[in-house]
């Protein structure tokens, strides 16, 4: 009986957390839903902001290898939205429709500081006290290569690679963010993706096999 009254307990308090999480802003609400709303009340623009700040930060710091200019152009893609906002249309993918904000954002600021950046990006998290194991340090040079090499790439093909390959966007939304056809987007890729692998060996100093 005991047991019973224990496992009645437990039934209502997930329910009462269940409910709890339902009366959360925004919750089970589209990120299309929400700015729509935008458009009335700015306020909203905190829950999309929430969702999406940190995969519009990797994107752009993947693209740019940048920290500050990668944290200022999240605020500044934001910025964007709030200003446009009554230019958004229901019908409209609201993350294909952020992603062509941020890749004008960043093209933006590359005119405005004539494509010439400090790649702070290349810098690693500083290791902690002690010895790092040798498959731990061999992971790290590994993955600071494949960032040197993604850097190497020209803008255009670390555009498409990132947004396929890390902002996990489909062909059919990077085409409909970049202004071309799905079946350029895969030849881009393909392309870029070939690319990559042959800096990455040449910075390696290792031959193909």
């Amino acid at each position: 009986m005991k047991g019973e009254k224990g496992r009645e307990l437990k039934r209502a308090r997930l329910l009462r957390f269940r409910e709890s999480e339902d009366e959360k802003p925004g919750n089970g609400r589209s990120d299309d839903d929400i700015m729509l709303s935008v458009t009335t009340d700015v306020s909203e623009l905190r829950l999309l902001f929430e969702r999406h700040h940190r995969a519009l930060f990797g994107f752009f710091f993947r693209v740019s290898g940048n920290r500050t200019a990668s944290e200022d152009l999240v605020q500044d893609v934001f910025f964007r939205i709030l200003k446009y906002r009554h230019t958004y249309r229901a019908g409209i993918p609201f993350t294909r429709w952020m992603y062509r904000i941020a890749i004008n954002a960043r093209r933006d600021q590359m005119r405005k500081h004539q494509c010439q950046e400090v790649l702070d990006g290349l810098a690693h998290d500083p290791p902690g006290p002690g010895p790092i194991p040798d498959e731990e340090l061999s992971k790290q040079q590994e993955l600071v290569r494949l960032r040197e090499s993604l850097l190497r790439l020209a803008e255009p093909k670390r555009e498409v690679l990132v947004l396929s390959r890390y902002q996990n966007l489909k062909y059919d939304e990077i085409g409909a963010i970049l202004g071309v056809s799905p079946g350029t987007v895969k030849v881009r890729v393909y392309r870029a993706l070939q690319e990559l692998r042959e800096l990455f060996f040449e910075s390696s100093g290792e031959e193909r096999t």
